[in-house]
């Protein structure tokens, strides 16, 4: 069927493209005015001239067609076309038919968890058999975050997975199961956990000293690669029992799943890798662990949430125009139908209500958008040489402090990036030769910490870029970011029609030849559908 779709509409774009250029439209005699920003919608209207673009009441353009014998033909060209494809059919061989068929059939139903801006991003996790016991083997488990930009915030990672076989973890340090399952046919001495699926999570600061190991009880929190390398790690070590007791009896555990700490993430099989080396104190000699495989785990924003986390308003100097949020970015929730949803700014006693509100759901502000953070980019002023731009990093959340924030910000002009004011800075660069992403993040013990809504929820900055004479220009929105990440997670913009625009220039409508045939085929369509 979905091949039949293809050929009709081919045809009826084809025919409609013809006759429309042609000025073949004599047999006009009443029409429906079909508006081209709704194409259910139907109106009459009389119109006596040929191919005429007029007014409605519809919202831009529409366009008088007629439909009466005009669609009759267009219907009978697409049916004969369809028959003459059917009569061709026996003709193909097999394999053409069936090629024909996963081709008319195939949809592209997987989320790719794939970010361009860091498109070697993940999180591996490493295990590393370091010693075996007389019933299987101690290993220690690392979770390197090779994502640029994006943490593991509080309340930290959870990490899953599935035995291959019966074993157990006999002890822990550094971490602990969730669940410890039941042991009741072990008599004497119990094990850590006896789950065939175990869920591990980090130990929490101020653990015992023999309960750690290095890397380890940081609460789950680990930081981005580029913000903090020296804390984009965390490790546990785990005695595993009833297990394989060499290298060709051991059976990878399979299913990894990692939470950090909501969904998002996506982990693949475990795969045996050359044997991680560790060099000695004295780095004068090198030992290696006995066994080593790897888990790679990537994220998907679509898979993390249903709804987006921020946004981002824009404005200029040049135009008094402040362009918002778009409406409802993040959900249209409000106290009418979702009571306890959001909180008005101006609520009497503010902290009392929140204080006393269920704490295990976000509490947003009150807004349009609904967005628990709005990053505002004002266009602030144009010098000779340079110019000037004022970033505000807005949090409405009541419930959520912020803490090493960071935003990537993806704008041409960063390859000149003169100065940076109150924030620190690291240009990102995926791709060789091409500069124009930068990492924005919080100077430590100054604005490192974006505090929950109120007259502290905010966090700014000014930028100054060096124009470059063959690129610079306020015309069309180049002054405006491409696209905008808060904590790793896309903000959405606004529509590009609704930036501010210089005051001697206004947005234009391009409509290419086939765009005004669009409702029109939509509508032959639903009455072939119907015949």
């Amino acid at each position: 069927m979905g091949l039949f779709c293809v050929v009709v509409s081919l045809v009826l774009i084809y025919t409609l493209n013809q006759r429309f250029y042609s000025g073949d439209w004599h047999e006009i005699k009443r029409t429906f005015l079909v508006c081209s920003l709704s194409p259910i919608k139907l109106r009459t209207c009389p119109c006596e001239t040929t191919a005429s673009l007029s007014p409605s009441p519809c919202v831009g353009l529409s366009l008088c067609v007629s439909l009466p014998a005009f669609a009759e033909q267009i219907l009978a060209e697409a049916k004969s076309a369809i028959r003459r494809m059917m009569e061709s059919l026996p003709k193909l061989g097999g394999l053409a038919l069936l090629l024909l068929f996963f081709l008319s059939s195939s949809t592209l139903t997987s989320v790719e968890a794939y970010d361009a801006l860091d498109p070697n991003g993940n999180v591996t996790i490493k295990w590393d058999v370091i010693s075996w016991t007389p019933d299987g083997y101690v290993a220690v488990v690392t979770i390197f975050n090779f994502q640029q930009y994006r943490h593991i915030p509080s309340p930290g990672w959870t990490l899953g997975w599935t035995w291959a076989k019966k074993e157990v973890i006999w002890s822990m340090m550094g971490g602990q199961t969730t669940e410890q399952g039941d042991c009741s046919r072990y008599k004497g001495n119990v094990p850590h956990c006896c789950k065939k699926d175990p869920t591990v999570v980090d130990l929490l600061p101020g653990t015992p000293y023999n309960q750690q190991i290095a890397n380890c009880c940081k609460g789950g929190v680990i930081s981005s690669w580029v913000q903090d390398p020296a804390n984009a790690g965390s490790a546990f070590q785990v005695s595993v029992g009833a297990a394989g007791t060499s290298n060709k009896t051991v059976k990878l555990p399979k299913n990894f799943t990692l939470k950090a700490p909501g969904p998002g993430y996506t982990c693949g099989p475990a795969k045996i890798v050359r044997p991680t080396q560790y060099i000695t104190a004295d780095k004068r000699r090198r030992t290696q662990a006995l066994m080593t495989w790897n888990i790679t785990c990537t994220y998907s924003q679509f898979l993390a949430q249903k709804a987006p986390s921020c946004c981002v308003s824009l404005s200029t100097f040049y135009n008094d125009t402040i362009v918002n949020c778009p409406k409802c970015t993040c959900g249209c929730k409000n106290n009418a139908t979702d009571p306890g949803g959001c909180l008005d700014p101006n609520t009497p006693h503010l902290e009392s209500v929140v204080s006393n509100s269920p704490s295990n759901q976000p509490l947003v502000q009150c807004t349009s958008h609904m967005c628990p953070i709005r990053v505002h980019w004002h266009v602030k002023l144009n010098y000779k040489e340079y110019w000037r731009v004022k970033v505000t990093i807005t949090n409405f959340n009541y419930r959520m402090n912020y803490t090493h924030w960071n935003m990537v910000v993806q704008h041409p002009n960063f390859d000149n990036l003169t100065q940076i004011f109150s924030f620190n800075y690291k240009p990102l660069t995926p791709y060789a030769g091409l500069n124009d992403t930068a990492m924005l993040y919080g100077v430590q013990f100054y604005n490192d910490l974006l505090s929950e809504a109120g007259p502290l929820g905010n966090v700014q900055s000014e930028l100054l870029f060096r124009k470059d004479k063959s690129t610079f220009t306020f015309e069309k929105g180049w002054a405006f970011p491409r696209r905008i990440y808060f904590n790793g997670d896309n903000c959405v913009m606004p529509p590009p029609d609704s930036y501010p625009w210089l005051p001697n220039s206004s947005p234009r409508l391009g409509l290419p030849k086939l765009i005004p045939f669009t409702p029109i085929l939509a509508y032959v369509l639903l009455l072939f559908l119907h015949l």
